[in-house]
């Protein structure tokens, strides 16, 4: 029997208007290019001829007058961001247009009535008819009413674009870190099986540290780990293959240097150290050694390293992998840093390593 979920799509009318933070420096910058684009149109518009002394005077004046509603609209519409954002989207356009043509009428009847007194001080007749107030200011509101709309528009776009890209990237963190998990969880279940009868205590305590890798693999995986938190949750699988490979398994931490508050994405050292021993201890029948270690190769940049013994060369016991784990962590650190992190493997000195390199940030507390 199917069970039928009715979900109600949610109207564009209900749909909450997006805009970006006007108070932030690149705002600030768009709406100043926007702005200055607009005061070239309109100097070229009324301009006789380009390029003589009168157009550059008109241009300057032009672009100071525009500039004062620019920015003088940007602050209003950061001030009012939050209440925009409670809006539905007919209803904040409409507000934040009403803002604009607010600023817009001030800042003109500013610089219309200071143009009055500079002319007066300056015992200038400018002949300027009865009706050309209204005209100065029908027309401000009308340029401002088109071209506010314009951007407007074009933040909005801008902003969900934004809100998208963000969230197909949280999306595709998700799906990778989902196969990550089942790729360690089930050979730790596999391990403590083995345990139960030969070993009750020990199994026992092996089923604790899985518990605690469990937890460290549901939480959200938008949220960074430290690299305390993340060595520990390695720690932890290491204790868990330790009861298997007994003795054959010997792993060596030199970590001493790291900043253990710097962030990390999680789940990135524990497939790395499960690919270390899977690979390279055993194959091995006499084991063998896995180095992890950790510092801050140059200022603002870690380097971790994992590296472990490659088996015999001919030896029928080598294992080919997929590489799973290595492509799903190269792609969570280019989401997570962009062309600032570097995932490097290969085989090094009959050892193979791999390395990580990733900028230092630091959870604030």
């Amino acid at each position: 029997m199917t069970r039928r979920v009715n979900k109600t799509l949610q109207p564009a009318s209900h749909r909450r208007l997006l805009l970006p933070n006007f108070c932030a420096p690149d705002s600030v910058i768009t709406v100043v290019v926007i702005t200055e684009l607009v005061a070239v149109v309109l100097t070229l518009g009324r301009s006789d001829q380009i390029g003589d002394g009168s157009f550059w005077q008109d241009l300057a004046r032009t672009s100071l007058f525009l500039l004062w509603i620019g920015l003088g609209s940007a602050a209003v519409l950061c001030k009012a961001r939050a209440y925009l954002s409670g809006l539905t989207v007919p209803r904040a356009v409409i507000a934040s247009l009403g803002l604009l043509l607010a600023v817009t009428a001030l800042t003109s009847e500013a610089g219309w009535w200071l143009d009055q007194y500079w002319e007066q001080m300056r015992l200038i007749d400018s002949h300027r008819g009865p009706g050309a107030h209204l005209r100065f200011l029908g027309a401000n509101l009308l340029t401002c009413l088109i071209v506010g709309s314009l951007a407007l528009r074009y933040f909005y776009v801008a902003q969900q674009w934004r809100r998208n890209v963000q969230l197909e990237a949280a999306s595709r963190v998700n799906a990778l870190q989902a196969r990550i998990r089942p790729h360690f969880l089930f050979n730790s279940m596999n391990t403590i099986a083995a345990l139960t009868r030969k070993d009750p205590a020990l199994a026992e305590e092996a089923v604790e540290d899985l518990a605690d890798l469990f937890r460290a693999s549901l939480r959200d995986s938008s949220t960074p780990l430290t690299l305390k938190e993340e060595m520990e949750i390695a720690r932890i699988y290491q204790r868990i293959e330790q009861l298997r490979l007994g003795d054959r398994l010997r792993v060596v931490w030199k970590v001493k240097t790291l900043p253990l508050r710097a962030q990390i994405p999680g789940l990135s050292l524990q497939p790395l150290l499960e690919n270390a021993i899977y690979h390279g201890i055993e194959p091995r029948p006499d084991g063998g050694e896995v180095i992890v270690s950790g510092c801050e190769s140059q200022p603002g940049m870690i380097e971790m390293t994992i590296s472990n013994p490659l088996p015999a060369p001919g030896d029928e016991s080598r294992r080919q992998g997929n590489q799973i784990a290595l492509s799903n962590i190269t792609e969570r650190f280019e989401l997570a840093y962009g062309g600032r992190a570097e995932v490097e493997y290969g085989v090094k000195q009959d050892r193979y390593e791999v390395r990580l390199r990733f900028p230092r940030v630091e959870q604030t507390r």
